[in-house]
């Protein structure tokens, strides 16, 4: 009996992790809702992707980025973040800088229970992303 319930307590940890990690979704979008503590002007559209070659890309608002990631469990990091240079009004390009600059301190992920994606930084809110549909 007590092997069965350690078996079964085994089996349990080890498809939650299997669970956790697949809850991140790679080489499929995310849309942008809340960035810290601030939601999106309306209207606006950002975006991620999280390529399986270790590279992000998506729409910051107003330009394309890119930048490397490193994923490691729930841990999640970027690399300098790269973006084209074109310019739109000063509130979507503040916006877009809010997002850019947050990107770069993001540490680790998860999956909240409304099943959003949270890039959380060291210290703060995170960037809070939907599933794209499609």
């Amino acid at each position: 009996m007590k092997a069965l319930v350690l078996t079964l307590f085994t089996a349990t940890l080890l498809s939650g992790c299997a669970t956790e990690t697949e809850a991140l979704k790679r080489d499929h979008g995310y849309v942008l809702e809340w960035i810290g503590e601030r939601p999106l002007i309306d209207n606006s559209h950002l975006t991620m992707t999280l390529g399986k070659d270790g590279r992000a890309y998506g729409n910051a608002g107003c330009n394309h980025w890119f930048a490397a990631y490193r994923l490691e469990g729930d841990a999640l990091t970027f690399g300098p973040v790269g973006s084209t240079r074109k310019l739109c009004a000063p509130a979507l390009m503040e916006q877009e800088h809010r997002f850019l600059d947050a990107l770069g301190k993001v540490q680790h992920w998860d999956m909240s229970e409304v099943e959003q994606l949270q890039l959380w930084p060291a210290a703060g809110l995170p960037l809070r992303f939907w599933l794209e549909e499609g």
